[in-house]
Formats: structure tokens, sequence, C-alpha cells
């Protein structure tokens, strides 16, 4: 069915060009993976908010915090007033995060990996009210922020 790919390129006259002068291509791949990085970088940067925000927030009542550790993580404290919602026991209890976009609500792990991930998950079902905090408890209680025992 015609000329073979490669020889249908070289007419178009970009193939030449760049066949002529290889340096093009490392122009263009480089510009094409910053606006990637750039682009990655922009969505997630809305995804997360800082520990020292979250607190604020939080101890303000402007934010539901929703604690994912495990039962035995939470053991070592969490911060006052946050919801527990084990990650395990999140699909069996997910009605229990508001999704109503006037309710700010901020996930919190011990590192902020758990987080993310449960975050990325959620806005694949819908949620658009939800963040992450950036570092985790493991950072909060390293800053000697107030934690209490779970109950």
């Amino acid at each position: 069915m015609g000329q073979p790919l490669n020889k249908q390129l070289e007419r178009q006259s970009l193939v030449p060009h760049i066949q002529r002068e290889p340096h093009m291509i490392r122009k263009i791949v480089t510009m094409l993976l910053s606006l990637t990085f750039a682009a990655c970088s922009a969505s997630n940067t809305t995804d997360k908010v800082s520990l020292e925000e979250a607190r604020t927030a939080h101890e303000n009542g402007k934010v539901l915090l929703i604690d994912i550790r495990e039962r035995r993580e939470q053991m070592t404290g969490v911060a006052q007033g946050a919801v527990l919602l084990p990650m395990s026991e999140l699909p069996q209890k997910q009605s229990l995060i508001p999704k109503d976009p006037a309710q700010p609500v901020l996930l919190i792990c011990n590192t902020q990996n758990r987080s993310k991930a449960t975050l990325d998950k959620l806005k694949q079902q819908g949620y658009q009210n939800i963040r992450y905090v950036e570092g985790g408890m493991s950072q909060w209680a390293a800053k000697g922020w107030p934690m209490v025992a779970p109950r």
C-alpha cells in the first residue's frame, strides 16, 4: 500500500532538517519533557496542602481532617478532632467522606504517600473537595504539635 513510513516522512520538510542537525532532537525532547513536568507539577500543587496550613485550617474548623493511618499507627497519637478512617476500612466507609464542594477535606497519613494515593482514587470517583497533607503525621509529631489518644 504505498511507500514505507520512513520514506513518507523523508518527503516532509522536518525530517531532513532534523537529520542534518541532530542537536534539534535534543532541543525538542528537552522542551517536551519540560512541558510534561511543568504540567504534572502544576496539577499536583493544588492537590496538596502544607502541614502548617492543614493544622491552622483544622484547628479553626475550616476543614475536615481525615486520618487514614491504620489503627495501630493511630495509637501513637492523632490530631484532636480528626476523623479516624483507616485506609483499609475506606471501601466500606467511604460514605463518611463528604463530596460536597463546600466542605473541604484533608487526608493525612504517616508520610503523605497513602493519602496522596487515596486522593487520586477519590478524585477518579468524582471527589473535588479533597487534598492531602504534605509531610503527614510523622512530621506533625516531629514538630511536637499536640496529639491525643484515639477514640
